[in-house]
């Protein structure tokens, strides 16, 4: 069964999809997950999880995920700016460059955007592999953020290989809310994280965080996977509200906002 339970949106109700037995079509999605409006970058994560806790199995998310978390997975791709990715994420899932789809090109080109998505990858130590597609052949610059001490070799092989260099911290680290200062700068204000764990927690740390998009997976796998987030704990937790909740055979497709 599949069904759409709408709460109060951060800006307007969440529009309501009837249960139907069919897929929900993406303009039905895309509109349950429109961005809201505004003058700043928004930051939203989008997750799975296990019953348990687990944000992995065997070091990757596919085996806790379903066609219709992909389906979502594809949809908020579509309505983003800009993927906000750590390194060791892209080294883990094999990440390539965004494509562009038909589904959402009438949609991105009444709201300004370009034909799919830019990548922005996190790295410190820019450990990175640059003759992967995702850097030499996008459809879009990928943007690869670092620090401003970061390896001057790193950041030449990055530029050599087409991708634009921000730096937003002054030593090696990153700053996250620089980070989104510096995608916010040109332009691209609708931002997606997909993690990894680690820079979500760098997200939740800083507070800047707007809006979680969280795929509860009916299942159990017990181990020491991660969780979606992790890093040092805040002194006090952040409480977000649901905004949205879909239901699929046992999968829960949450989104909450920042109160």
């Amino acid at each position: 069964m599949r069904r759409l339970l709408p709460v109060t949106d951060l800006t307007t109700p969440a529009p309501a999809v009837a249960a139907a037995d069919r897929e929900w079509t993406l303009d039905e999605l895309a509109d349950a997950y429109a961005y809201p409006g505004g003058e700043r970058p928004w930051l939203r994560a989008n997750m799975v999880s296990t019953l348990d806790g687990a944000a992995q199995h065997d070091g990757r998310s596919q085996g806790i995920s379903c066609p219709t978390d992909m389906r979502i997975f594809g949809t908020l791709r579509g309505l983003a700016d800009a993927v906000v990715v750590g390194a060791e994420t892209v080294r883990l899932e094999g990440y390539r460059p965004a494509r562009a789809r038909d589904a959402f090109a009438a949609r991105r080109e009444a709201a300004g955007q370009g034909p799919a998505p830019a990548i922005a990858v996190v790295s410190a130590t820019l450990d990175l592999d640059f003759s992967l597609p995702l850097f030499v052949s996008p459809l879009v610059p990928t943007f690869v953020i670092t620090g401003a001490a970061a390896p001057s070799d790193r950041v030449r092989a990055a530029r050599e290989a087409g991708a634009e260099v921000l730096f937003a911290g002054d030593g090696a680290a990153v700053d996250p809310a620089r980070a989104l200062a510096e995608l916010g700068g040109r332009g691209l204000d609708r931002l997606l994280t997909e993690g990894g764990p680690r820079l979500l927690g760098q997200f939740v740390a800083a507070g800047v965080l707007d809006e979680l998009c969280l795929t509860l997976s009916p299942l159990l796998t017990a181990g020491d996977a991660q969780r979606i987030a992790g890093g040092p704990a805040i002194p006090v937790p952040e409480r977000f509200s649901l905004v949205s909740l879909l239901e699929e055979g046992g999968f829960l497709f949450t989104r909450y906002g920042k109160i």
